[in-house]
């Protein structure tokens, strides 16, 4: 157990991989302690142990952000831990399956809907209960992606759980404004992540193609994301709320 009296606390979720794991490990490098948390107990177990390895002070809770009552456990036993979240990195989410509007199904869209909108309300709901209350203000990054800014055809239930996250972010910025919480969002392009890998493994070529349309002819890094949540919560974005930022090589550019 920590002393409950850290400086800085982030919460992460869908830490265990790609971009959560990522940023976890840049929050660490900017000095933050941080909880790490995913619903696969072992990969975020791992990512945990990682982290601590390297002088990391972390820890791993784990929760499906879909159930209410999980996110809720799960913010109370960050705090009982740390003792306050001072930023969080609202990162949990999933694909679904492709398939055009006509043909997606409710339970793909209900599943969508459940863990990239309804699960990061309920995480924002608590997050901000205990910022408002006890911390005196805080940071807030929620990841949509740049299928919260346009149209991408054949994954409309990802498109329209990632056009509400930006829009949540938005109405949510303009509410806490002047109580001392930020509220922005990232909106990452092609990053090489686990997600990106199945999507592009559904085509033949979807790597080369994917690459193709990209303006910087490369595929990002979660690193490159990473760097830009924790600038998001840093002082040096004290200016900025209710921001949907695309980091995507220049693709929503175009």
């Amino acid at each position: 157990m920590t002393d409950n009296k850290r400086e800085r606390v982030a919460l992460v979720t869908g830490a265990s991989s790609g971009i959560g794991r990522a940023t976890a490990r840049a929050f660490v490098r900017a000095g933050y302690a941080v909880a790490l948390v995913d619903r696969d107990a072992d990969q975020g177990k791992t990512a945990c142990a990682e982290l601590q390895a390297d002088g990391g002070d972390c820890t791993f809770v784990i929760c499906d952000v879909a159930d209410e009552s999980q996110v809720a456990a799960m913010v109370k036993k960050v705090i009982t831990h740390f003792g306050r979240i001072d930023a969080a990195f609202n990162n949990a989410g999933i694909e679904g399956e492709t398939a055009e509007t006509d043909q997606t199904t409710t339970e793909n869209w209900d599943r969508v809907m459940n863990v990239n909108l309804r699960g990061l309300w309920f995480c924002m709901r608590e997050e901000l209960y205990f910022m408002l209350k006890e911390n005196e203000g805080g940071t807030i990054v929620n990841c949509a992606s740049v299928a919260g800014l346009v149209g991408i055809p054949g994954i409309p239930a990802y498109v329209a759980s990632k056009h509400g996250v930006v829009g949540l972010t938005k109405a949510a910025a303009l509410e806490y404004a002047e109580r001392n919480v930020r509220i922005n969002a990232v909106c990452p392009g092609a990053i090489e992540t686990p997600m990106l890998q199945r999507f592009m493994s559904s085509t033949e070529g979807g790597r080369e193609q994917m690459v193709a349309t990209e303006p910087m002819g490369r595929i990002g890094t979660p690193g490159e994301i990473a760097d830009a949540v924790v600038w998001l919560c840093s002082s040096g974005a004290s200016f900025m709320t209710g921001q949907a930022v695309a980091v995507d090589g220049g693709w929503t550019a175009k």
